[in-house]
């Protein structure tokens, strides 16, 4: 199954106004954002745990990454409350759950094979909280791409410009989106996941305070994720 899989394109989405589907474990449910492949594939998405659902064992054989948006995600190695940020490298492996519920952003085959760098981090102990100030916080980089939390004042804004691909999921707040490509902005809130293709720049303006979560310069590496992915499943 491909849904969304034209990285050319700018796309938006209100995660609320979408449908949750079920997945093959009971208690889980999922909203895509962006597939490329069946049961095992590249894969954004949100995934939510009903309370005392789990998930069976398995091993991250591409990788995995998530944010807990919502509750306390689970697994043999701890509890992850809403802000946590978990990478999961190649190799891995966990038999997840949640005796509460949660909701969590989850990425899937988007790693380099070789990686083997774990790391758990809340994304908010990066900001001294009072005053908000607009600033972005890298959590994780590499040759590949750059995970980054970007927190925006009230009426000010943030730009990228010519970068290699960017996503982003609003946590908090609202404002707009501008891509250079369109020259017409976009209203975005809390739910909201965008992503834009290479080479191209957005800028980005608060009418709130906003807290956002970033990934960008990594869609360059898609080719070769869709190369392992494919070597992996033939």
């Amino acid at each position: 199954m491909n849904f969304n899989s034209d990285f050319s394109k700018n796309i938006l989405i209100d995660t609320h106004a979408s449908s949750w589907q079920v997945s093959p474990m009971k208690g889980v449910e999922r909203k895509p954002l962006d597939r490329i492949g069946d049961e095992i594939a590249r894969a954004t998405s949100l995934v939510k745990y009903a309370p005392n659902s789990h998930f069976s064992g398995h091993i991250h054989t591409g990788g995995e990454e998530f944010l807990v948006l919502e509750g306390v995600f689970q697994d043999e190695h701890g509890d992850y409350p809403a802000g946590t940020y978990i990478r999961n490298p190649p190799q891995s492996s966990h038999t997840p759950f949640s005796e509460k519920g949660c909701v969590i952003l989850v990425k899937l085959w988007q790693f380099e094979l070789t990686d083997r760098f774990q790391m758990n981090i809340n994304i908010f102990d990066k900001f001294d909280k009072t005053p908000v100030q607009t600033e972005l916080c890298c959590l994780y980089e590499n040759n590949h791409e750059k995970v980054a939390v970007l927190r925006i004042k009230a009426d000010e804004s943030y730009s990228f410009s010519k970068h290699e691909g960017l996503e982003l999921f609003v946590l908090e707040g609202e404002g707009t989106i501008t891509p250079t490509n369109e020259l017409t902005s976009m209203p975005i809130r809390q739910a909201f996941w965008f992503r834009q293709g290479v080479d191209a720049s957005i800028v980005i303006e608060a009418n709130t305070e906003m807290t956002i979560w970033l990934k960008y310069d990594h869609l360059p590496s898609v080719p070769q994720q869709i190369k392992n992915l494919s070597n992996h499943t033939t």
